[in-house]
């Protein structure tokens, strides 16, 4: 209750503090149209007032509104598919990111009046408004993109694919997700201008039926306070659209992120499945020159029979988690512990473990395994408020119930005391299902804990 009335305070101070600066403008606009004392230059608020009721009351006006409205976002759509597929072309192909950025900051820079008047030569004024929002809002929105996908956190994504979480759902569960704040800024930016650069090729081309026609018709006849009125509406309505568009965009990261996790396991066969048919494959890594930074692995080929248990132990740096990198390259889809937290922070363990969980796991089956896992861990809670130890159990848990044969743990049981340690690694045990485990350790007990006599020191 008393969040609440805080909550309730804090925004009745934000409209009294709108309020007040509404007021302190109003009223320099009354002095300032009082100092003029010329209607026809400088109409005050009760003039613009009544042109705007007149305009609202006005069937046309809505009609206007709208067409102009739709070519302005349609452009404005337009420019969104396009920037998006040039983004992510050029996210893959630096040659192609080299040949097209120069030509999109030419058009960034290029005046609107500019743009207008040549399309107005190559289109005429019906598409007119189109074309110039499609071309001014193309840049803003390439440029934004293309930085949100260089951004992105390539170890999660590393972890996504390994765990077999590809195509829509990578980008859905990751990679929008990642983007989705540069998406943000950029549509706060781009759709007003959008507006204003429609509005000025409207205005320019002499487009019948449009605001633009509109807004030149009052400054023809001197109708200063229509003119100031049609201002007003197209203000308003670029604001809305604001709103309504950052609402939208806001509401599709956890949309799109429920999606990944409910469409778990897509295209993947089940554990029980894939043993059958023989995806749990022996495995067998010759590291020959692959790592050439680390000296200890060079000519170290690595044998793991299917359903085998191996442990690599050695010092810091000596390559066990580069080693454990190749193995799982070898046999992905698997699951793996990293040696470095690789979680999603704003979301809740329970959808951390089942969005990369096997199809034949269901949320009853994780949440269980979670809370044996886990003691009194909050299933809904997000993960960065829990404690070191508990997430990393939270990785353990996501790595039993991933598809694959192999399960591998690059330091498992980092931040665990030995008791957490040992209850933890009976689990693992339990939960193995005939799968091969390949441990990363410098403690022998990790090694004894898991019941593995066969060793690779490095």
């Amino acid at each position: 209750m008393r969040a609440f009335a805080r909550q309730m305070t804090e925004r009745m101070k934000a409209v009294a503090a709108a309020g007040a600066v509404a007021a302190f403008w109003l009223a320099v606009w009354i002095f300032a149209a009082s100092l003029v004392a010329q209607p026809l230059i400088l109409p005050g608020p009760g003039a613009v007032a009544l042109a705007l009721l007149r305009l609202v009351c006005d069937g046309g006006t809505w009609a206007i509104l709208a067409g102009s409205g739709a070519r302005i976002l349609g452009g404005l759509a337009l420019a969104a598919v396009c920037g998006g597929v040039l983004a992510g072309i050029s996210s893959r192909s630096r040659a192609f990111a080299h040949l097209v950025a120069p030509a999109l900051s030419f058009v960034k820079a290029t005046p609107v009046a500019c743009v207008v008047v040549l399309l107005l030569i190559w289109l005429g004024s019906a598409r007119v408004s189109i074309a110039a929002v499609f071309l001014m809002a193309l840049p803003g929105v390439y440029f934004s993109l293309a930085e949100g996908l260089a951004q992105v956190n390539k170890t999660l994504e590393q972890m996504f694919r390994l765990h077999g979480v590809r195509g829509w759902r990578l980008f859905c569960a990751h990679t929008w997700r990642e983007v989705l704040p540069f998406v943000l800024s950029c549509a706060r930016a781009v759709i007003g201008m959008s507006w204003k650069a429609g509005v000025a090729a409207e205005l320019i081309g002499m487009a019948v039926g449009t605001v633009g026609e509109r807004i030149y018709q009052a400054k023809l006849l001197i109708e200063t306070a229509d003119l100031l009125a049609w201002t007003v509406l197209v203000v308003a309505a670029s604001w809305a659209c604001e709103r309504v568009l950052v609402w939208l965009l806001r509401v599709s990261g956890p949309v799109a992120w429920r999606a990944a996790v409910r469409a778990h396991g897509h295209g993947l066969r089940g554990r029980a499945g894939a043993a059958s048919d023989g995806a749990a494959a022996e495995l067998a890594l010759a590291v020959g020159d692959r790592a050439p930074w680390a000296p200890a692995l060079d000519g170290l080929v690595l044998n793991v029979p299917v359903g085998g248990r191996i442990c690599v132990m050695g010092a810091s740096g000596m390559g066990k988690s580069t080693l454990l990198s190749l193995a799982a390259g070898e046999c992905a889809p698997c699951s793996m512990v990293f040696q470095d937290v690789r979680l999603v922070e704003d979301v809740s363990a329970l959808e951390n473990v089942l969005v990369c969980a096997d199809a034949r796991v269901d949320a009853s089956g994780a949440a269980a395994l979670l809370r044996l896992l886990v003691p009194g861990v909050d299933l809904h809670a997000r993960v960065a408020e829990l404690l070191g130890g508990q997430r990393r159990r939270v990785e353990i848990a996501r790595a039993l119930l991933c598809p694959g044969g192999a399960v591998i743990l690059d330091e498992p049981f980092t931040g665990l005391d030995v008791v957490a340690r040992d209850a933890t690694a009976e689990v693992v045990l339990d939960l193995l299902d005939g799968r091969t485990l390949l441990l990363a350790t410098h403690d022998a007990a990790d090694a004894r804990a898991l019941n593995i006599s066969d060793i690779i020191t490095l």
